[in-house]
């Protein structure tokens, strides 16, 4: 039996005036053109909430802090991979709310929204 490689992924859902706030991925990269939650994989040894704030930072600029945790999804690579992936959600809070910069090159664009029903979603990310 083979040893099935772990990747651990942390997103955060950020809430503001009622709306979450969804980044799309950018041309060229993994799964470009969809939405998903500001977040990314957790370093080696790092506690899953700093990886969600750090990773918030990183793509957004945004301060957060994590508040609960609101699901947890696992699934196989969807590239063929012999990788199993595991996924938390945070609640997170914003400290002043600042303008969203995207300034990672993993993202082209940004919205808040009540409703994400029309876009282009990962189903971990709907649920």
């Amino acid at each position: 039996m083979g040893d099935t490689a772990e990747k651990h992924l942390v997103y955060c859902r950020i809430v503001r005036d009622g709306a979450v706030l969804y980044l799309r991925r950018a041309p060229g990269v993994f799964r470009a053109g969809q939405w998903e939650l500001p977040g990314g994989t957790v370093e080696p040894g790092e506690p899953h909430e700093i990886a969600a704030v750090r990773e918030v930072a990183e793509e957004t600029g945004l301060a957060v802090h994590v508040t609960g945790e609101r699901g947890r999804h696992t699934w196989m690579d969807i590239g063929g991979k012999d990788l199993r992936i595991h996924a938390r959600v945070f609640d997170v809070d914003e400290g002043a709310p600042r303008d969203v910069v995207l300034h990672d090159g993993e993202h082209d664009e940004f919205t808040w929204l009540t409703d994400p029903a029309g876009l282009d979603l990962a189903d971990h990310f709907r649920a």
